[in-house]
């Protein structure tokens, strides 16, 4: 498992993209220390939660 707490194979990782910008997505924890994937958009990095190791990868959800 990653230190993000996702647990894919790393070709399925690379795939994953910021739904709202398609800007890649790294690995990251939040102010309470639960696991995130950060987009890297330069002007709209948006936050996305995982829970039980699954990325909510849903614009309403993004910080």
């Amino acid at each position: 498992m990653s230190e993000s707490g996702v647990n894919l194979e790393q070709w399925a990782r690379d795939l994953l993209r910021c739904p709202v910008t398609g800007a890649t997505l790294v690995d990251g924890v939040d102010e309470a220390g639960q696991p995130v994937l950060v987009s890297t958009h330069p002007t709209d990095p948006r936050t996305y939660p995982v829970r039980d190791g699954i990325p909510i990868l849903l614009a309403d959800e993004a910080r």
